[in-house]
Order: structure tokens, then C-alpha cells, then sequence
């Protein structure tokens, strides 16, 4: 169902409804073999064209395609108004014609409905919901009842609404939006078709449409909220969200988000998140704080951001800089490509990247505050051995840290980057994992087989000698 207000009609054709005549006769008319689909959330037109085209046998032609034909922002979190449904079909290959009327010409446009129903052209009309002011939203009109007086229409907002009927009056009284002189009629009869555009052989896993939907489940929370001066983008595979300027919260999706995504995927990842995330970028402290309580019921316990897993959301403190928000993009493309990466290597290569950037269009990690950590424990003698840093399970890593394993797998990886090898370590020990699931085996081999104890001699010497800043 459409709850946006009519605002996009263009003004010079609104005058005002007028009650419908009795009318002339009408005969029986149905276009039959037309699958019903149920729409997405706002996506009734989208639901209406992909309907005509499963009559028409285009393979692929679902909702979201269409969606994508009319070029509307997804960042917008809607499904296409009259205008954008219309440019969507002229994209497709039909031609709608004509399609703001007069609401006082209702119902020589019904006979000019009924006249292409009777030649095989369905319309798309925009009406009432189920009540006068009540939601604008698109049908499917496919036929009429001349015993009964009733139009037949394909009802996208419900399941089983296939060739439903409405009383031709009633259906009268819902079709006219707006009232007095701002009143007018929306037909798009779905005329042409001879030549039409195919979907694509190949998908995205994530749609044009997914984002919008995400999108618009986002701005509907913040809505619930009453939250205000929050700027929504989509900068896949994310939906990015933040409340300083919209200026600023759109550098740091083109300049972070993007540029750390780009660089990912060019170096180590194939496949996008299973998921759409969200990432939220508060402009301070006390924005981080409170928001992580009203939107998320969490009190942080970083002061820089961390993943929520049961919300699917990065939340930010992104005064903090955008390292830790580089180091969390990091883990959903790993768990999309390598989802049975240990805990060391998942937090090792994501800790690289927390203080980075680029050479020769290459995502590079330099030295971080976690250094002078690392350089303490090894004066004391206390980082473990790599066999045991690789065989940390998941909760040895995280709950039973020495206060060296962050450290230490962050500046193994840093090592590999130096000497050129991590690249080539990520892809064999991915692709080896099954034989090798602590990647210990596959380590030593990247580093040509050599004892690991005089390696790990030579690499601590190495590591001392690393400065930061």
C-alpha cells in the first residue's frame, strides 16, 4: 500500500471529483492467466508491472527488477511513485500514454479502460486504499463484470488477491485522489510491449531493491524513535546512517565506507555480505551513547563502535576516526568468504586495517597503538608461540587473552603485508582450511618451511624495531 501523499501529481491537471453518472453499459471482459504476486512493503506498482510481465512471459521480470528499471534512489526507502512507475515502464518498453486525468473525466477514463480491456491491455491505476484519504495505492486492472457491475483487479497488498472485484461505484469513489480542485484520475494502461527489455541472466545478491528496503525499514525506525537530523545513504553492501551533517555523513560513506570496500574486495574478497548491515556514524561521545541505548537497548563498553550481531549493525563513534570502522567492515566480508576463519585471523587482518590507507591502489596497514603493547610483552618473554596463537578457539582468543593475542596477530599479518605474502597467505589458507583449519600448516609454508620457533626469534626482533607513531 502507497502512503505517500499525492504531492508528485503535477498540479495543472487537478480539478475536482465529481460524483460518478449511472453510465452506459459496459459488457463482461477478462484477461485471464495473469499470476497474482504479493508486493514487497511500498512496492504495489512494482508488484502490478512484474504481474503483466509474467503474463507475458518475461523470465526474471520480478518487482525488484522493475524497481531498478525507474532508476529510484534507494537510499530513499520507497517503491515507485506515478512518475517513477511510469518512467519505469517507458524504460521497460510499454507506453502508458497519457496518465494524470481530470477527476471529472473518471469516468469517460473508465470507458477508456474498459475499451483496451477489451482489446487486451490491462491499466494501472493509483487509488484508495479501501477509503477515501486512506493510503494511495496501484492495482492491476484486468477485467469487469458486466452482470454484477464490477471491476476485476489483481490486489497486490494481500495475499490470495487474485481477480478480485469491486463494486464499479465503489471503485469509482476510490479512484479520484485528492478532493475538490486538487483532484485527479491515474491510469497507466500497459500498451505496447511488443519489443521489451529482459532482465539480466546474472543477479546481484543484493538488489537496487533490497536496499531500498532496507532503507526504508531504517527510516521507519528512526521515525518510531523521534529521532531527527539523521541522514540515510546506501553505499553498498551497507546502508549507511549518521547525524552530522548530511555533507559529512556522505564523505564518510565515499571516502571510508567505500574506499575501504573497494580495496577489500580488490585484495581478498569475492562475495558481498550474506547481509545488508547497517553502519551508524555518531558525530560524538554522547550521540554514540545515547543512541546505542535507544536504538540498540546497548551501553557500549568501546568507546569507538563495535558490531552488534543480533541488530546486524555497525554502531560508531566515528569522532573517534574511521579505523574502527575500516577493522569492523572487515569481519561480514570474512564470514561472507572464508566462514570458517579462526578468531586470530578474522581479528588479525580486521586490526591491520584500523590505521591504513593506500599505495599503488593497494589497502595497507601501517604501524597502531597496539604496538607498544606488543613490544612490552616480548621484552617480558610473554607472546605465546604461533602454533598456540593459531590454535586459540573462539573463546580462548576473546576471553582468555594473555593481552598479547590482538597484538600479536595484528603484527603477524602486518609482518606477511611487509615481506608481500599476505595476500597469498589469505587465499591458501581459505582454500586449504579444511586441511589445515588453524592455518599453523599453511603459515609455515607461506614462509617457506622454516622452524617456527627461529621464526618467531627473528620476527619479535623485527617487531622491536617497528616504531609509532
Amino acid at each position: 500500500m502507497r502512503r505517500a501523499a499525492i504531492a508528485c501529481l503535477p498540479l495543472a491537471l487537478l480539478l475536482s471529483a465529481s460524483p460518478a453518472p449511472a453510465g452506459p453499459d459496459y459488457s463482461s471482459v477478462r484477461i485471464d492467466g495473469v499470476p497474482h504476486i504479493r508486493q514487497r512493503p511500498d512496492f504495489c506498482g512494482e508488484a502490478c508491472v512484474a504481474m503483466w510481465l509474467g503474463k507475458l512471459g518475461v523470465k526474471g521480470a520480478d518487482q525488484d527488477w522493475v524497481f531498478a528499471r525507474s532508476g529510484l534512489e534507494s537510499a530513499l526507502g520507497r517503491g515507485c511513485r506515478t512518475a517513477e512507475l511510469r518512467k519505469a515502464l517507458a524504460s521497460i518498453g510499454f507506453e502508458p500514454g497519457r496518465t494524470w486525468h481530470r477527476a471529472a473525466a473518471a469516468e469517460r477514463q473508465f470507458a477508456a479502460l474498459h475499451a483496451d480491456l477489451l482489446h487486451g491491455i490491462p491499466s494501472i491505476v493509483c487509488m484508495y486504499y479501501q477509503k477515501r484519504g486512506e493510503g494511495e495505492h496501484f492495482r492491476l486492472v484486468l477485467g469487469y463484470d458486466a452482470k454484477t457491475d464490477e471491476v476485476i483487479y489483481h490486489e497486490p497488498a494481500e495475499d490470495k488477491g487474485a481477480y478480485r472485484k469491486m463494486k464499479r461505484e465503489e471503485f469509482l469513489k476510490l479512484w479520484p485522489l485528492g478532493a475538490g480542485p486538487s483532484a485527479v484520475v491515474i491510469r497507466m494502461p500497459l500498451a505496447g510491449g511488443g519489443k521489451l527489455a529482459q532482465p539480466p541472466a546474472k543477479r546481484h545478491a543484493h538488489t537496487a531493491a533490497d536496499f531500498a528496503q532496507k532503507a526504508r525499514e531504517v527510516r521507519h525506525r528512526i521515525e518510531a524513535k523521534g529521532l531527527k537530523g539523521f541522514t540515510v545513504l546506501v553505499q553498498p553492501p551497507f546502508v549507511v546512517v549518521g547525524d552530522e551533517s548530511p555533507a559529512a555523513v556522505e564523505v564518510r560513506a565515499t571516502r571510508t565506507v567505500k574506499w575501504a570496500v573497494d580495496l577489500l574486495k580488490k585484495d581478498y574478497f569475492r562475495k558481498d555480505p550474506n547481509e545488508i548491515l547497517e553502519i551508524w556514524l555518531f558525530r560524538g561521545k554522547d550521540s554514540y551513547r545515547k543512541h546505542a541505548k535507544v536504538l540498540f537497548d546497548d551501553e557500549p563498553s568501546t568507546p569507538f563502535g563495535y558490531y552488534s550481531s543480533a541488530d546486524k549493525a555497525l554502531v560508531m563513534n566515528i569522532s573517534t576516526g574511521g579505523g574502527t570502522l575500516v577493522h569492523e567492515i572487515v569481519h561480514p566480508f570474512m564470514r561472507a568468504n572464508f566462514p570458517n576463519c579462526p578468531s586470530w585471523f578474522d581479528e588479525g587482518l580486521a586490526s591491520l586495517y584500523e590505521q591504513c590507507g593506500e599505495k599503488d591502489g593497494k589497502i595497507v596497514g601501517y604501524t597502531n597503538w597496539r604496538l607498544a603493547g606488543l613490544q612490552a610483552a616480548i621484552r617480558k618473554d610473554r607472546v605465546p608461540s604461533f602454533k598456540a596463537l593459531c590454535g586459540t578457539t573462539r573463546n580462548g582468543f576473546y576471553n582468555m587473552d594473555p593481552g598479547t593475542n590482538y597484538a600479536q596477530a595484528r603484527y603477524l599479518c602486518y609482518y606477511l603485508q611487509q615481506k608481500g605474502l599476505l595476500g597469498e597467505y589469505y587465499r591458501a589458507f581459505r582454500d586449504h582450511a579444511k586441511d589445515d583449519p588453524t592455518g599453523y600448516k599453511t603459515l609455515r609454508k607461506t614462509l617457506g618451511g622454516e622452524d617456527m620457533d627461529a621464526f618467531k626469534k627473528r620476527w619479535e626482533k623485527w617487531v622491536l624495531e617497528l616504531r609509532y607513531p
